[in-house]
């Protein structure tokens, strides 16, 4: 079954706006994994505009302590010397690398793989040393197939925000050709995937229909706005249900 990677980005952007301690990132987390989350995602940033460096370790410590070996954490980022050191230091199962600019408000694109080819075979490399598997974001296009198995990486993630605004057009079908062209082309070479960005309960199903092979979903935005509706525990089994039928 496709694993559900809750991401708590949103989460800690609530909790900054006032400085408190509350809603507490740890407590979510431990809500979203006894609602079936088989992983936790958190993106940080340059200026920790919503997750922390202290979260990300804290993070990390919970999950070894409480978790052990049953629930993955997912850390994305762009690999600067900054972010190297923190997954150094925290060794999360899963190191997720993203093109962003420091100031990006959110990932907008997946890596021209060919143009960073060097970058990313070094990162690549770095990370499986400290025992954390990669993967890289990327986009629909069957062309980056090569390359990126070229740079060692063990995964992709498909960038799916193309596909949540085709979808909202009616359009979902036709925006799903080239995305189960990349799906197929990356897994003719041995990658997994795992894909994020604008899935939600509407366009999730179709999405996993199509591209069954799936190992991981990781989701935040909407799941934060569902669990505003429907609290945090009965957004993240909506979702597993989800996952389960696909």
């Amino acid at each position: 079954m496709t694993v559900l990677s809750v991401n708590l980005n949103k989460v800690a952007l609530l909790r900054n706006q006032r400085d408190l301690s509350y809603p507490n990132l740890l407590d979510m987390a431990r809500t979203a994994i006894a609602a079936g989350a088989g992983g936790i995602t958190v993106h940080p940033r340059p200026d920790e505009r919503h997750i922390r460096k202290s979260d990300v370790r804290e993070l990390a410590q919970m999950l070894k302590s409480e978790y052990p070996g049953t629930i993955e954490f997912n850390v994305e980022g762009y690999p600067s010397q900054d972010f190297m050191a923190l997954v150094e230091a925290v060794r999360p199962h899963q190191v997720t690398l993203v093109p962003d600019a420091p100031g990006q408000s959110t990932s907008d694109h997946g890596w021209d793989i060919p143009k960073n080819m060097d970058t990313l075979c070094t990162i690549t490399s770095q990370l499986h040393k400290i025992g954390a598997r990669v993967a890289l974001f990327v986009d629909d296009d069957p062309a980056m197939a090569e390359p990126a198995k070229a740079t060692g990486t063990d995964r992709v993630e498909l960038y799916t925000g193309p596909y949540h605004f085709a979808f909202a057009k009616g359009q979902g079908s036709e925006a799903l050709k080239s995305f189960k062209a990349t799906a197929e082309a990356m897994r003719s070479t041995g990658l997994e995937l795992n894909a994020g960005h604008d899935l939600n309960l509407e366009n999730l199903p179709k999405f996993l229909s199509t591209i069954p092979f799936i190992e991981e979903v990781s989701i935040g935005h909407a799941l934060t706005v569902d669990a505003l509706n429907m609290g945090m525990d009965a957004a993240v089994r909506s979702y597993v249900s989800i996952l389960k039928v696909a």
